[in-house]
């Protein structure tokens, strides 16, 4: 704990500020030398600063590169006395995103690891292998302090495995949320060592389909270094994830502990494991993991999940094909009832998403999106109430007027099985996908399926009798504790998301589409009771009664999307930059400029709750697109302008800005090329932060540049993004750019612009800039800095 307050006491972190390349450098060291003069005679500490220069490219954020100078990393390889060929690699980072203290990103994942080190070097039992900590000082800057290393540390070479520690959260239990790639022996590892596992195959599978906008240090010791490892992160109270809110007074000392425990316990494993320096020899499969509660850890080799799989789908294929021929006169009869029940689920299915979204929508439009945000209950009375009736009133429709003077017991059953035959598709399907998540619906046939054969005589007799459902409930049990122990995690992780999202997509379309999904599994063998029962009235009317008034109340506006409670703050995220801009013709000439405070709300609901607040930021001042510039001719940090409409941001006209250490901008030189291309060499220097944006002229195409690994990566829209960093001092930064053009242009082949960003220090924020961040209300988290913006034509 004291190494965290200590850390977080420095404030902000931002990469190329003194608390961050100084301060903190300073803090760690001394506690490294402290530790390393305590320790045992059975260990030999080694302690390296390394101060890479690099660059590389990379597809997050639909595609960027990134350079990186003079940035830092603190490393420190515990090692037996003797020496050790292989090594497990331990990594947080200790830098921060402006305007934030950084606590649980990621200052608590440092401060475990320095405990680790300290306990590990007083142990007397020598290691097998040698553990390198790595605190790396530039991970908010999207991932380069690692690639800084993975790629030209000398160390680099004899690591066969790592753990990283990062975050989406500010405490509570940390998730194992990637593994791998493929080395089974990694979770077999953590499934043996951790003391109180919270692993989900699920989030790995969902976090790597690309559906949250985040990234760790994991890919780049993936991708670049070829290594395995096992990824964790605090999941709980995104809300404050990335901002002033997220203090070290905020995460729990169980928490602390609980991570402690577990990592230490499995680093201590796998610095004692023969198979970490055979690694090669165990890298195929893939894994099937996932906890019972946070009890225990259930790890079982991807090729033994798939032929569990076929064989419980088969199982449960060649039940209804029995079904079906029971009777060799009705078998084409019990055949088209199976497929209508089949086809009625369905049809419920679709009809329950299609209402529940029009809800949505209908939300989103009125200008109530995100009511939930701070009060989750309001989506579940609100779409998972909705969800519920439309499910009960589809079904009850096609009992009254499709099904009329039938059997109950012969249509509950036969909706049973249209379950039975939609997990059992589903499951199928998912395995032939290599999906590792069909695990869940082999809980949703298996289960179900003994559930149904144990009590089949009771499925037959008149009504629902007491004893037939406690049976029933029994037999579910399972399957239904479980996907809601997921729907938790799932809530959990997702809820806070939307606060961040980007004004793009609409986030009660996208919580709606997970209720109605979770309504969907978890009613899937109780749709058989609506047949089974005299009446489902009392239950609809119930419904629909609770989705009404939640609807009145959320129309109402009530439900205030944000909170400022100092307990538990949900704020509205908000970004301001105080930018100048000057666009520069074929000549250099300045055709135009101008200075502003652009504004982006980074969620759906833009600024409408603002207005009334700050008044002259409303919709009149809406930012235009510069068409002839890259991105909109906007000073963009990262390339995340497909997140973002322009109709919600906001550009304040405000006074230039003239910074202390202005931007130099040279170039250096223009050569012909052979195969009609003609290179640009370009000198920069200025903040630590910088953005490069390029646009070829139509007819003239960007063939190669000296960044990166020389083929330039094209983001979303067709312009090219370099995100630059540099530590405390880095010299000019030289780069060229090269374009193929069959002919001359008149008006010039290449626009290119750079923004520089000033996220600390004198030049931060301008007298305007705090004034207005001033007059924000408390419930939103705005943070600004200055920038500035130059467009050239060449």
């Amino acid at each position: 704990r004291e190494y965290l307050d200590n850390i977080t006491a420095i404030g902000p972190r931002t990469v190329g500020s003194p608390e961050n390349e100084v301060l903190a450098v300073n803090y760690l060291l001394e506690q490294i030398r402290r530790i390393a003069r305590e320790s045992t005679d059975a260990h030999k500490i080694s302690v390296d600063i390394q101060r890479p220069t690099g660059s590389f490219s990379i597809d997050f954020l639909g595609g960027f590169t990134s350079y990186y100078a003079n940035i830092t990393n603190v490393i420190v390889k515990l090692e037996p006395r003797s020496g050790a060929e292989h090594a497990v690699l331990s990594n947080c980072h200790f830098d921060s995103v402006p305007n934030t203290p950084g606590a649980s990103d990621d200052a608590v994942s440092c401060a475990v690891m320095l405990e680790i080190l300290n306990t590990l070097s007083k142990s007397s039992e020598s290691l097998q292998h040698a553990v390198i900590f790595l605190f790396n000082g530039a991970e908010e800057n999207i991932l380069q302090a690692s690639h800084g290393f993975i790629t030209q540390h000398e160390w680099a070479k004899s690591i066969r495995a790592f753990i990283n520690l990062e975050a989406a959260g500010v405490g509570g239990k940390e998730l194992v949320f990637q593994t791998g790639p493929e080395n089974p022996w990694l979770v077999q590892a953590y499934v043996v060592a951790a003391k109180h596992p919270f692993a989900s195959v699920v989030a790995q599978e969902i976090f790597q389909s690309g559906i949250i906008p985040a990234d760790t240090d994991f890919r780049i010791y993936r991708d670049f270094g070829n290594v395995p490892g096992i990824d964790l992160a605090f999941i709980e109270n995104g809300y404050i994830y990335h901002t002033k809110y997220d203090t070290s007074d905020r995460i729990l000392t169980d928490s602390i502990q609980r991570a402690g425990d577990n990592i230490l316990a499995v680093l201590k494993y796998l610095a004692t494991s023969e198979k970490l320096a055979k690694s090669f020899e165990y890298r195929h499969g893939n894994v099937v993991f996932f906890d019972i509660l946070g009890l225990f850890v259930l790890a079982y080799p991807a090729r033994i999940g798939t032929i569990m799989n076929y064989i419980t789908a088969a199982i449960a294929f060649i039940y209804l094909s029995k079904k079906v021929l029971q009777s060799k006169t009705r078998a084409i009869h019990n055949l088209k009832k199976l497929f209508t029940a089949f086809g009625l689920t369905l049809t419920s299915w679709v009809c329950t998403l299609v209402a529940v979204l029009i809800v949505a929508v209908f939300v989103s439009v009125i200008g109530r999106a995100l009511s939930w945000y701070t009060h989750f209950y309001v989506s579940v009375s609100l779409y998972g109430s909705a969800a519920a009736a439309k499910l009960i009133l589809v079904h009850m429709l096609a009992k009254k007027f499709f099904y009329k003077n039938m059997n109950e017991q012969y249509l509950g059953d036969i909706f049973f099985d249209a379950s039975l035959m939609i997990w059992s598709i589903a499951l199928a399907v998912m395995t032939q996908m290599g999906l590792c998540s069909a695990f869940i619906c082999t809980l949703w046939v298996a289960f179900p399926l003994l559930t149904k054969l144990m009590i089949h005589k009771e499925f037959h007799q008149k009504g629902a009798t007491m004893k037939f459902i406690v049976m029933y409930m029994l037999g579910m049990f399972v399957p239904y504790l479980y996907m809601l122990y997921l729907s938790w995690t799932v809530f959990e992780m997702f809820t806070p998301v939307m606060g961040r999202s980007g004004s793009e997509i609409p986030p009660d379309m996208v919580l709606a589409g997970f209720i109605v999904v979770f309504t969907m599994i978890l009613s899937s063998y109780f749709v058989n009771f609506i047949y089974l029962v005299k009446s489902t009235k009392t239950t609809l009317v119930t419904l629909t009664t609770v989705f009404v008034v939640t609807l009145i109340l959320v129309c109402s506006g009530i439900f205030f999307p944000y909170s400022s409670d100092a307990a538990n703050p949900k704020p509205k995220r908000v970004f301001l930059q105080h930018t100048s801009r000057r666009f520069h013709d074929l000549d250099g000439n300045v055709v135009k400029s101008d200075a502003g405070i652009w504004i982006n709300g980074f969620d759906y609901n833009g600024i409408s709750h603002i207005t009334p607040h700050v008044p002259e930021i409303n919709d009149t001042i809406r930012t235009p697109c510069e068409e002839q510039a890259p991105f909109c001719g906007l000073p963009w940090i990262l390339p995340v302008h497909f997140m973002f409409r322009l109709v919600k941001n906001w550009y304040l006209p405000a006074p230039e800005i003239l910074p202390r250490s202005p931007i130099q901008f040279k170039v250096l030189s223009k050569e012909l090329m052979p195969l009609n291309s003609v290179r640009l060499s370009f000198e920069v220097s200025g903040p630590s932060h910088m953005s490069l944006y390029v646009r070829p002229h139509e007819g003239s195409a960007l063939s190669s540049w000296s960044l990166g690994d020389g083929t330039p990566v094209a983001s979303i829209g067709g312009d090219y993004f370099v995100f630059y960093s540099h530590g405390l001092q880095a010299a000019p930064w030289h780069f060229w750019v090269e374009l193929t053009t069959p002919e001359k242009h008149s008006d010039g082949i290449v626009s290119l612009a750079i923004a520089a960003h000033y996220f600390f220090g004198e030049d931060q924020k301008s007298p305007q800039l705090y004034a207005l961040l001033e007059r924000f209300p408390n419930w939103t988290f705005s943070s600004g800095w200055s920038c500035t913006y130059d467009l050239f034509v060449f």
